[in-house]
């Protein structure tokens, strides 16, 4: 009796603490993890892009506000910074929860220091060589350098054995798709080749909204709807605008909401993928500098709507050695202004044009490490509206074909020098940024540029 009353005294002990954990635990069906990057790296530039004022205006379109920083002097300010090195962190925490075992709950949080930095992100004077590290860690105008924010959060669940929906206050495209056409790149440098070589039909939106995608074996269909305003209540509109919309209106379905709507048919095969995708895009939603030059950012801003379509695909070799695995991808756009006065008229009918082929070795110089390259066009357009407003007595500099073609390239390789950690040093060359900008005045700027990025995940 003794030995049994001291045994149900240690079990009772046992229950309390086991109590104690379960009222303090986070969740037993959450798990978290990440990833912390660190980039060192710096750009230079050499070659003259100084636009003239009257092309300036022409990309602007009357009444129109600057699309990027610096417009009227891209090449001074390029100038004033070349040489400059930079060290920013971009930090990414992932909390998943499953309610069910074949559900998702995701939460990203993310923070870093880009937003300060003019390289690499957005907020900078030729845009190109903005990195996916950072591209989204822009806060509007508000500088958002080591602030912690929400960049995702949306639930995955399955309907039946075939179909799965996912719906979020802040998804992205890519999240509702059943498959990425592409293999490349397993490090990403340069942001340009992240989008299967169709930026504007795979325009990686973020915002509300919601999917639903179908597979059966190796074939799928996906069909998506984000809305970049869908958080506001007020339709938006506003006549004296340039653009028709108000800053702080948009909500769903609007002429305003700044959506997207894309469609993808895809085959899946063991080491081989194919896709062909559609996406309408409504006011101003899809491309930004780092994957278009500005003539094409400046068509997808003002434009009404814009119809893109991307054929984009992927094979890999069963077994790493000297065969490298092959990513590719077209895509092509069409832009529509219903309602565009003056010079602004030469978005209705213009068209852009963009891809990229992106080549990796696995274990290239050992075990765990990689070796990518890449070649593309970013979005630059191909046509434009050369009519000319009535009583008009001003030429139109874009009344020929468009000189906005440029080349981007990019190497790098990735060092696993531990099994969470890895080194990945590289090198990019821009051959014409600026594009339009730059060639109408007769410029021939270029960006060389290099990098080192260290990846922790945990």
């Amino acid at each position: 009796e003794k030995e049994l009353a001291v045994i149900r005294g240690r079990v009772d002990g046992l229950e309390a603490r086991v109590g104690e954990l379960e009222a303090t635990q986070f969740s037993t069906t959450t798990k978290l993890k990440g990833v912390a990057t660190f980039v060192m790296g710096a750009n230079s530039f050499s070659g003259e892009a100084q636009p003239d004022l009257f092309d300036a205006l022409i990309l602007l379109g009357i009444g129109g506000t600057p699309f990027t920083p610096g417009t009227l002097n891209y090449a001074n300010t390029a100038r004033a910074l070349d040489g400059a090195t930079s060290f920013a962190y971009d930090l990414s925490l992932y909390l998943d929860t499953s309610f069910t075992g074949k559900d998702l709950l995701r939460t990203r949080l993310r923070a870093g220091t880009f937003a300060d930095s003019p390289w690499f992100g957005t907020n900078n004077p030729i845009g190109l060589n903005a990195m996916e590290t950072a591209f989204e860690e822009i806060c509007g105008l508000a500088d958002c350098g080591d602030v912690v924010t929400v960049n995702r959060l949306f639930y995955q669940f399955p309907i039946g054995s075939s179909f799965t929906a996912t719906f979020g206050g802040r998804v992205r495209q890519d999240d509702m798709l059943a498959m990425w056409p592409s293999a490349y790149p397993a490090d990403t440098i340069l942001d340009v080749f992240t989008y299967a070589g169709a930026p504007g039909t795979y325009n990686l939106s973020l915002g509300a909204g919601g999917g639903l995608w179908w597979k059966s074996g190796p074939f799928s269909v996906s069909a998506s709807y984000v809305s970049l305003n869908a958080d506001q209540s007020s339709p938006g509109t506003d006549t004296l605008l340039a653009d028709g919309c108000a800053f702080n209106g948009g909500g769903i379905g609007t002429g305003c909401s700044q959506s997207t709507f894309t469609g993808q048919i895809a085959y899946t095969g063991w080491n081989h993928g194919l896709a062909l995708a559609y996406s309408y895009a409504q006011g101003g939603a899809g491309l930004y500098g780092g994957n278009g030059t500005p003539l094409a950012v400046a068509a997808s801003s003002f434009a009404d709507n814009t119809n893109s379509l991307g054929v984009s695909g992927y094979w890999s070799p069963l077994n790493s050695g000297w065969l490298p695995s092959i990513s590719a991808g077209w895509g092509i756009s069409a832009y529509e202004l219903d309602d565009g006065d003056g010079f602004s008229r030469w978005i209705n009918g213009a068209r852009s044009q963009s891809w990229y082929v992106g080549l990796q070795w696995a274990d290239a110089i050992g075990q765990g490490t990689t070796f990518g390259m890449a070649v593309g066009q970013p979005t630059f357009i191909t046509r434009v509206n050369t009519a000319i407003p009535d009583g008009s007595n001003l030429a139109n500099p874009l009344d020929s074909q468009p000189l906005d073609g440029n080349y981007a390239w990019e190497w790098w390789l990735k060092l696993q020098v531990r099994d969470a950690i890895s080194v990945t040093p590289a090198l990019y060359y821009l051959s014409a940024p600026l594009g339009q900008l730059q060639k109408e005045a007769g410029g021939s700027l270029s960006n060389f540029g290099g990098l080192v990025k260290t990846t922790f995940r945990f």
